[in-house]
This record gives structure tokens, C-alpha cells and sequence, in this order.
């Protein structure tokens, strides 16, 4: 008897893709100043596109199937936290305030480039020595009000001279490694990993032939870290039927992490399908059955109001968009160091991709028809 001809699996996550996301995750793309990340993404993604546009704000779509009538969004959002310009002293140093969630406990020692019209701008987060904060009184720690920059200046005109001003955006240096032949690290996987694998998604359908019965738009969003405004504006702009958001969130085994307030969740466990108001049952149980078909592992999340993703934005546009959510475990969130991992990427991939070959053409999600 004949042996039956193997189906060939799809690779997910290869060289040519890691080596996209090694330059994706190294270039700054600070909310609001997200457009050379947005460049790098659609140069990656147009080979597996039919077309592409990009909004006022540099949120940008690429379109499988622009044709069709009923419309399905896959999105992740394209923005990493940093720091503005605020003030700078007649001695050269310079104050900042957060652009997005920027954590100043991790600032202090900390490389940064300062985005100016002349260029990159280097510069470091000062720290009094650990011998100047001896002498009884109790230690400050890092805050706002007291972290800074030295630019190597000794005067605030030597600064300006280097083109810095009040609005200048800050980014921190540190680049893409993997640690450990398991984990992917860097700054800003939340959330540029997420608009890596929607991407590669992208490839899948575009390698293995898929023909999906409606049109798919895969969406990188602006400006997620300020408040959700890239997806609030595109969402009404693309008018979905449904929504698929793939975001981080937060890998709760690592020390001074509550379980009982955050949840059991893992680095290396699977995907993690959330349970919120914003999130759709019909659509999270197509999620669930997609993974148990394809056997993949996946955990649970529960958010009590909103799930602080671009999903709420999605749900509460245009009427209601029928959305989910699909998020990457991380370690470290807003920090240089966040760490996802290896399998996990793989693995959200493959959830979103055959969860797409299980929507059906005009498919209805309403609870009661």
C-alpha cells in the first residue's frame, strides 16, 4: 500500500523573517514618530499583499482580498514608550517627561539616543554615586523629578547647538539578542513583535496558496501606548466586521508578581486568549476551537473592565466590531529587556492564521439572530 503523500507543513518563523524582525525591533518608532518602523514593516509585507495604504497618522494597511464586502482585521500596534525633551538646565543637563508608559526606575544609567533635525544625539541618564547617597538619611529613588540626561554639555546654548529642543524624542539604545537559544530580547516587543507575526501570517496565507472568502486587512497601528488613538481612527476608517488584536501581556512567574491580582500566566505555556467584556464569546470560542484542532497550546486571561489593548477600541467602533484578543506572555514589560518566547511567537502565529481559515464567508457572531 501506497504511503499518503505527506502535506507539507508551513514554516513559521525562518531566517529571512528573523532577520526582518532583528531590524524591526532595533529601529526606534516612538508613539508619534513611528514612520521609519512603518516603512521597514510594509517593505517586508508587500510580497504577500494585494495592496497597501497608510492613514494621517501613519497607521498602516495591507489588504488581502480588497474587494470583497465583508472585511476581517488582524492588528498589533507599531509604537514603543519614550521620553520628550521638557527642559534644559543653563548647565547643560536635561529633564524629560514620559512619552507613553516609560518606567524611571530602570532610566538611571540607561544610553539614549536624542532624535534631533540634525541628527542622532547621544546621551546617558546620570545617577549620583552609590558613595555620595551614604550618611543616614534615607536613600531618593528614581522619579520623575529627578532623572536626567547628560549630553556631555556645560551649558544649555552648547545643547541647542547640537540641535536638541524642547520635543525632542528620546529612545533608548539597547538592541534585538536571543538569550538562551529560547527567548527573544529587546526594547519595544511590546509591540512591534506583534506586528512581526501578523506579518508573518501574512506570509503563510501568501505561501501555502490560501484563498480566504473575504477581505483581510492587516493593520499597524500608531499610538497604541498613549491611549489606543491609532486603532480608534483606523477602525473607523476600515469599518471591520471582525477583529482579531494581538498584543503582550505580562508573563506573571518572575519575583513580586501577585497571581492572585494578575493572573497564572507563562512564557514558553502558549497564546493567551483573554476573557473581557470587549472580548466576543462567538469569536473566542472559534479561537479556542482553532487551537484545540491544531493542537496548540494556549492559557486563559481574564480582564475585569477593559483589556487596555487596541481590542476595546476595535469593539466599540462602527457599532460594534465582533473582536478578540491574542496576546504573547512577556517578561519586563517597559523595559529594555523584554523577553518572549521562541515558541510562543510560533505559536501565536499559527493560532491567527488558522483561526482566519475558520472564519466563514459573511459569517454571523451575533448571540441572538
Amino acid at each position: 500500500m501506497a504511503k499518503k503523500k505527506e502535506q507539507k507543513k508551513a514554516e513559521v518563523v525562518n531566517k529571512k523573517s528573523l532577520t526582518f524582525l532583528e531590524q524591526y525591533i532595533n529601529n526606534p518608532s516612538p508613539t508619534g514618530f513611528e514612520w521609519e518602523g512603518q516603512k521597514i514593516w510594509l517593505d517586508y509585507i508587500k510580497p504577500y499583499i494585494d495592496e497597501h495604504y497608510v492613514d494621517n497618522y501613519g497607521t498602516a494597511v495591507a489588504v488581502i482580498n480588497p474587494k470583497a464586502d465583508y472585511k476581517v482585521v488582524i492588528e498589533a500596534h507599531a509604537d514603543e514608550i519614550s521620553w520628550f525633551v521638557n527642559y534644559i538646565t543653563s548647565d547643560g543637563l536635561i529633564y524629560v517627561i514620559r512619552n507613553g508608559g516609560s518606567d524611571h526606575q530602570i532610566a538611571p544609567s540607561k544610553r539614549v539616543n536624542i532624535h534631533t533635525d540634525k541628527g542622532i544625539v547621544k546621551a546617558v541618564f546620570g545617577w549620583p554615586a552609590i558613595h555620595t547617597r551614604h550618611g543616614g538619611e534615607k536613600e531618593e529613588t528614581p522619579q520623575l523629578k529627578n532623572i536626567f540626561l547628560d549630553c556631555g554639555c556645560t551649558s544649555k546654548e552648547e545643547v541647542e547647538k547640537l540641535g536638541i529642543h524642547v520635543g525632542c524624542v528620546i529612545t533608548y539604545e539597547d538592541e534585538f539578542m536571543v538569550l538562551n537559544d529560547r527567548y527573544y530580547v529587546g526594547r519595544a516587543l511590546d509591540n512591534r513583535v506583534g506586528g512581526f507575526m501578523i506579518a508573518e501570517v501574512a506570509r503563510l496565507l501568501h505561501e501555502n496558496k490560501t484563498k480566504l472568502p473575504f477581505g483581510l486587512y492587516i493593520v499597524n497601528a500608531v499610538q497604541e501606548e498613549i491611549g489606543l488613538r491609532g486603532a480608534e481612527m483606523i477602525a473607523h476608517k476600515i469599518k471591520p466586521d471582525v477583529a482579531i488584536i494581538t498584543d503582550v501581556t505580562h508573563d506573571t512567574t518572575t519575583p513580586m508578581i501577585s497571581k492572585i491580582t494578575q493572573g497564572d500566566l507563562s512564557c514558553g505555556k502558549g497564546p493567551v486568549i483573554s476573557y473581557a467584556p470587549a472580548v466576543h464569546n462567538n469569536l473566542n470560542k472559534l479561537l479556542i476551537d482553532s487551537a484545540v484542532k491544531n493542537e496548540i497550546p494556549f492559557q486563559r486571561q481574564a480582564s475585569s473592565r477593559s483589556t487596555g489593548t487596541d481590542t476595546d477600541a476595535f469593539a466599540y467602533s462602527n457599532d460594534g466590531v465582533v473582536s478578540a484578543l491574542i496576546s504573547l506572555p512577556l517578561r519586563y514589560m517597559h523595559t529594555t529587556v523584554e523577553m518572549v518566547h521562541k515558541e510562543d511567537v510560533d505559536n501565536v502565529i499559527k493560532l491567527i492564521y488558522h483561526s482566519l481559515l475558520n472564519i466563514k464567508k459573511n459569517q454571523d457572531f451575533r448571540y441572538i439572530k
